[in-house]
């Protein structure tokens, strides 16, 4: 019997360690939605680094790398090229994005790189 039961338990260990081999516009889609869980703190970097500018605008773009088997975002960085936002609200973003995870994970490693525009908008009244 407790072999059985050890067997049991390895095969329910096993089932939760379970990843996806997604296509590549899986993967793409997946990560954007992953990505779109930070909006909100995305938009407080930005509320935060207009405060006493209020014609603030840019573009902070990052890269980034996703473990295999694990969909950990890690390695984010800005793209200094590509990247025309103040330093404050650049590493706002990157900060924002550390600890995300893809899940289920994906059999494949990846590479990322995703555009952040920011746009002044009207003011509003009152």
């Amino acid at each position: 019997m407790a072999k059985s039961f050890g067997m049991l338990m390895l095969l329910a260990l096993g089932a939760g360690c379970s990843f996806h081999a997604r296509s590549p516009d899986e993967y793409r889609d997946a990560t954007q939605a992953l990505l779109d869980t930070k909006s909100a703190d995305i938009k407080t970097c930005y509320d935060e680094a207009l405060k006493g500018k209020s014609d603030l605008a840019g573009t902070v773009t990052v890269h980034f790398s996703v473990e295999a088997e694990t969909g950990k975002i890690g390695n984010v960085s800005a793209d200094a090229a590509k990247t025309q936002a103040p330093d404050v609200l650049t590493q706002c973003v990157v900060k924002s994005l550390d600890g995300l995870a893809l899940n289920p994970p994906d059999a494949n490693p990846g590479d990322g790189t995703f555009e952040y525009n920011f746009v002044v908008g009207p003011t509003p009244k009152g």
